[in-house]
């Protein structure tokens, strides 16, 4: 986007397209709709913008895009970025996509997994002696604590992997997949 003053029916329609179905998409994961196109307009920006501007592309609220910001700086995959000559806070997007990746997946983990194995750590510990509690219900609460402290292991482990790496075991997918059931015979 090269003009700031741009509105959202303004925009060529690959720009406009992007920033809406971003939205769209962010609220399939549970991010809201305007959290996600402003962090779809400061992505695809190439000048840092004000949130006064954000409200004049996207037709936002003011205290809409105020707690957006909040929200995308928390995430830590925007930024403000100071402007010589003006007072206004500018924001900018991290553009590199796989930092991106790296900032949802931890606050993700941090939101939702981290919760989840303090729940079943709780739980398992009641339900060790509590004779209210059948074995197959602990095997199944031992069975999810398992997988999901396995996940969380997996994510820590992918988030030292560097980029270039991560990048070399995705092209390789089906390679590395072979190379892990060598031996195992296939299945009929």
């Amino acid at each position: 986007m090269t003009e700031i003053t741009k509105t959202i029916e303004t925009m060529p329609d690959a720009i406009k397209r992007f920033v809406l179905h971003w939205g769209d998409m962010g609220g399939q994961w549970g991010v809201n709709r305007s959290v996600a196109q402003i962090h779809a307009l400061l992505y695809i920006s190439e000048q840092p913008l004000t949130a006064e501007q954000i409200c004049d592309v996207l037709g936002i609220a003011r205290s809409n895009v105020s707690n957006s910001l909040k929200e995308l700086l928390g995430w830590k995959i925007i930024r403000r970025q100071p402007v010589a000559g003006d007072r206004r806070d500018h924001y900018v997007a991290e553009i590199d996509v796989w930092e991106i990746a790296k900032h949802i997946a931890g606050v993700r983990k941090q939101r939702e997994l981290d919760p989840a194995l303090e729940t079943l750590d709780f739980c398992l510990a009641a339900a060790k002696d509590d004779i209210n509690v059948s074995e197959t219900q602990r095997e199944r609460l031992q069975a999810m604590h398992k997988f999901t402290t396995d996940v969380s292991g997996f994510h820590d482990q992918m988030l030292r992997v560097p980029t270039p790496t991560l990048l070399r075991l995705i092209k390789m997918g089906d390679k590395i997949v072979g190379l892990l059931n060598m031996g195992r015979k296939p299945k009929a």
